[in-house]
């Protein structure tokens, strides 16, 4: 059940700017927000990708601010789908992550929250070197069939407390995580959801991922309130 009244929380269409591009972003403050998480998603997805969107209404019902974002131009969008190139250009992903948490610190509505990053597949990783290079302000990561590993040397200088949710059926992905965990300069978890393939799209899977999501980032987000 939802614990916000839908008719207080706040949506909007936002455009952030990071560098010489301006990014398309979906901006979701509940009333008294405890935290906010700026999604980086990954594998050619974007901010209306639905299992994101159902996790970020799962954190928004907590009472957690949301950002999804399209971390890809429309045109840099149209490249990738021809060579898929760009959704493995890590350095790229994350310099825009953290563009977008830059701009929200800016924000004199959002600036003083706690922030977390929850990231997918290769948003993963852009997700944790955006919380090696802002460890002030990013305080939680969640990874969510994510590929931590492809962070590679910033793994030791993140000090924000990390969830990696991985799918049972996922073989290789959890051998990757549990060595990027290995790598991690701070406190972390693997969570292992049973019977779950990459995509969580068996019944009750993703439902499992917003709950463990919600539970870490009310952990470590709203305490600091």
């Amino acid at each position: 059940m939802s614990t916000q009244p839908r008719q207080a929380v706040q949506e909007r269409e936002v455009g952030i700017r990071v560098g010489d591009v301006t990014l398309a972003g979906t901006l979701t403050v509940p009333p008294a927000a405890r935290g906010l998480v700026v999604f980086a998603h990954g594998s050619g997805s974007g901010r209306f990708s639905p299992r994101n969107r159902a996790v970020a209404g799962v954190l928004v019902d907590a009472g957690l601010a949301t950002l999804l974002m399209d971390l890809l131009t429309p045109e840099e969008e149209a490249e990738d789908m021809r060579t898929a190139r760009l959704r493995f250009d890590i350095p790229l992903l994350a310099a825009r992550v953290i563009g977008a948490i830059d701009s929200l610190a800016a924000n004199p509505a959002l600036g003083d929250l706690p922030v977390g990053c929850f990231g997918a597949s290769t948003g993963a990783a852009a997700a944790l070197i955006a919380a090696a290079e802002r460890p002030e302000q990013v305080h939680a990561v969640v990874s969510r069939g994510g590929r931590p590993d492809l962070a590679e040397d910033a793994l030791p200088r993140v000090k924000a407390p990390t969830l990696l949710i991985v799918g049972g059926r996922d073989p290789e992905v959890i051998r990757l995580n549990q060595q990027a965990q290995a790598l991690l300069g701070g406190e972390s978890r693997i969570e292992i959801v049973p019977g779950a393939t990459h995509l969580f799209e068996e019944p009750g899977a993703l439902e499992r991922v917003a709950a463990l999501a919600r539970e870490w980032f009310l952990r470590y987000l709203a305490r600091d309130r």
